[in-house]
């Protein structure tokens, strides 16, 4: 079975740069969050879905590895794939690439979310099968 990735492709915005036309460091989080999103779409389900069980996905944990800058106007592809899900945690590794050259990459290790209650709960066991169907064979 083949790894389930998520993808984004965005052109990188003058927003998103300094004077010198460097992306940012902060903004790959976002880019993160944009191939997560991404990445629920591709297992057939979307974040709005999830919220409407009653669940959300905070960010509890947040790393990135920089390995060479991005710059205004640059195309990037983002991906995103399920590394891990544990009771009421999972980890969602990421990589910023232009063409084929990795620019950064990292992990997010997410909390799930009971919306009403605020506290920590297990996935529903129909999302369980589908992020367990995603994850990497071992």
């Amino acid at each position: 079975m083949s790894i389930v990735r998520g993808y984004c492709d965005y052109r990188v915005p003058y927003a998103d740069s300094d004077q010198m036309g460097v992306v940012y460091y902060a903004r790959y989080l976002s880019y993160f969050e944009r191939a997560r999103n991404e990445l629920l779409r591709a297992f057939n389900f979307t974040y709005k879905e999830m919220e409407a069980l009653g669940l959300a996905l905070p960010v509890i944990e947040a790393h990135v590895n920089y390995k060479k800058p991005a710059h205004y106007d640059d195309l990037l592809k983002i991906s995103a794939e399920l590394k891990w899900l544990k009771a009421v945690r999972l980890q969602v590794y990421c990589q910023v690439c232009r063409d084929d050259e990795l620019l950064a990459d990292g992990y997010t290790i997410h909390a799930v979310m009971n919306l009403q209650t605020k506290k920590a709960t297990r996935l529903p066991e129909k999302l369980q099968n589908i992020f367990r169907a995603n994850l990497p064979e071992k």
